[in-house]
């Protein structure tokens, strides 16, 4: 049986160098240290932010740089964790990091209610009396619009001080995930046993073109799910439950929409959103899911058969050299500049892509201001992963251009904008693939890729939110959230999207226990979001040309300071229309009836 590698064992040319921000564990314990011994740069202001413009300048100039400090070194020990979760020194070093980032919080949140305090029109003359004030503009506007929902100086700072255990669901799922999880090997039909794991199920069996090793490795990947699925009901009530009470708390008509707050997007866009996609997206997916099982002559389709290729005789490998020639070609569009930058994560080791005992499931880039950006993932060799790097790779593109035109305080848009660039390059590597031509085996094998990206975003990441709307207005009602709730709720939302076309086995019904996103607020959706953007941006600039594409690297350039919205409108793309879901949506249907049509 094949033994995965630990992670001392795993060739450095595989892996991320974390030196570009970090030299040594020493040299962050001294930067902890120093961040610490910083604070007075901030709270010698306290008491003093209505003497005038000038301070209060000061002020959120020396915050936004500790913030700047704080946040590389908690990105530092955030990667180094998700390297191997299951080492004591990782997890005990991710803990200072989060005590630390409470702490700071606590201390400086007197900046926030000294703003709220000031008399009613004293910003308005501060920015227009300071000039240096106008990059803290959109902060100082977001704080506004929660004045309203505010609480205490003294429970604000409770709160902030409390951020390490409002934080604990998410660690304690991440924890029980990465150290305390295992599967059982399973035998694939050659009579070899063969490990499973997060990575090797989500990265190689479930896309398997052989039905005996998907269904297999889902057997024993289920099994080694479900002794978790109270505990990790428990810690989805305890996420559901700190929401609800900070939403009432905060004087929000309901968790949803104090959630949403942040999000910067009317509630009835994140409704509709949910609504919309689901039920005209349903149709297609069921056509897609029947010529599964067709083509691939199955008497029933399971949950695990839903990434299975049509075409299990060509399943085209690629070596991450060659993904990274492919992709750097498919990204010319978006200018030398944009370019260099993604040529940069392949040639300084911006990238994790080692599979070894205890890495972070999934994929993800991190990006602390003022370094560069750091991707996770795990390289099977499939087009798929080309796909997922060319995702990640969007967000450090984005985060990379923002970094460099935005201070800290601007980096960042809101979440439903997250997702647009990421996926807008998944689209311009489909479209660099077909556009070569050729084989019309690999034109139908990229056509699935391409669904598989919908399916990610439209489907599983859409009916994770679907479950978090159920589950909070059930608890806000009074029901208990539980494991067996979560699977019930689950399996529903399941067999009414897919219908009869798919049998929602136990496995099914407790796919809510794979995903981190229910501890991220409303996070789910907006990946859907991302990608009506994405689809209606690579159409205008089909139609368009060369322009539309100049126009979204000043709109990537832009970072935070714009709402959701309105970054999509500089490009001209009225995401508040149902029309461009509408178009999105009916992209899918267009790409199932190619490959209806090539079977």
């Amino acid at each position: 049986m094949k033994r995965l590698m630990t992670r001392a064992e795993v060739d450095p040319a595989q892996t991320w160098n974390l030196d570009d921000l970090f030299a040594s564990r020493e040299a962050w314990l001294a930067e902890c240290e120093g961040i610490e011994r910083a604070l007075p740069t901030i709270t010698g202001y306290q008491g003093r932010l209505g003497e005038g413009a000038a301070q209060l300048l000061a002020c959120l100039d020396a915050r936004d740089a500790l913030l700047a400090r704080l946040q590389r070194a908690s990105v530092y020990a955030g990667l180094r964790n998700a390297e191997d979760g299951r080492d004591p020194q990782r997890q005990a070093a991710l803990a200072q990091a989060n005590s630390l980032g409470a702490r700071v919080e606590a201390a400086i949140k007197f900046v926030d209610t000294e703003i709220l305090a000031l008399p009613g029109g004293t910003i308005d003359r501060y920015l227009q009396a300071e000039p240096g004030l106008a990059v803290h503009r959109t902060d100082l506007r977001d704080l506004e619009a929660l004045k309203p929902h505010m609480l205490s100086p003294e429970t604000e700072r409770v709160l902030a001080a409390l951020g390490e255990v409002l934080g604990a669901p998410a660690m304690i799922y991440n924890r029980a995930k990465a150290s305390d999880m295992r599967f059982e090997p399973f035998t694939d039909p050659a009579g070899a046993s063969q490990p499973n794991s997060f990575n090797l199920y989500e990265w190689t069996y479930e896309g398997s073109p052989e039905v005996g090793v998907r269904r297999a490795a889902w057997k024993t990947f289920c099994q080694g799910l479900k002794p978790y699925q109270h505990t990790f009901g428990a810690t989805f009530a305890t996420e559901v439950s700190k929401n609800i009470v900070l939403a009432r708390a905060r004087h929000h008509a309901s968790a949803e929409r104090f959630l949403l707050h942040e999000h910067k997007v009317p509630f009835e866009f994140y409704t509709t959103v949910l609504d919309t996609i689901q039920a005209e997206l349903s149709p297609h997916m069921r056509r897609y899911a029947r010529l599964r099982k067709r083509v691939l002559g199955l008497d029933e389709l399971l949950y695990c058969d839903l990434k299975a290729t049509l075409d299990p005789g060509y399943t085209p490998k690629i070596s991450f050299e060659e993904a990274g020639a492919l992709i750097l070609e498919a990204l010319a569009p978006m200018g030398e500049d944009y370019v260099a930058t993604v040529r940069n994560a392949f040639e300084r080791r911006w990238i994790d892509r080692a599979n070894n005992i205890g890495k972070s499931s999934g994929a993800f880039c991190a990006s602390p201001y003022g370094v560069h950006p750091y991707i996770l993932m795990t390289w099977a060799g499939s087009m798929r992963d080309a796909f997922v790097l060319a995702h990640e790779l969007g967000h450090a593109g984005h985060f990379a251009l923002a970094g460099r035109h935005q201070r800290y305080v601007n980096t960042r848009p809101a979440m439903p904008f997250v997702e647009a660039p990421s996926i807008m390059n998944e689209v311009l590597l489909a479209r660099q693939i077909l556009a070569r031509g050729g084989d019309p085996r690999m034109r139908r094998w990229v056509l699935m890729q391409v669904l598989g990206t919908y399916h990610h975003n439209f489907v599983t990441h859409l009916l994770e939110a679907e479950l978090q709307r159920q589950v909070y207005r059930l608890a806000e009602s009074g029901t208990p959230v539980t494991a067996d709730l979560l699977n019930e709720r689950k399996a529903a939302i399941l067999a009414r999207f897919w219908g009869d076309t798919l049998v929602i086995d136990e496995g099914a019904a407790m796919t809510w226990m794979r995903q981190p996103h229910y501890y991220f607020g409303l996070y789910p959706y907006t990946y859907s979001v991302g990608l009506v953007a994405a689809t209606c941006l690579a159409q205008k600039a089909e139609r368009e040309g060369a322009a539309v594409m100049t126009g979204w690297l000043d709109v990537l350039r832009a970072g935070g300071t714009l709402q959701p919205l309105e970054l999509m409108r500089k490009v001209g793309i009225d995401l508040a229309s149902p029309l461009p879901l509408r178009d999105a949506v009916g992209y899918v249907g267009q790409l199932v009836a190619e490959l209806e049509a090539s079977f």
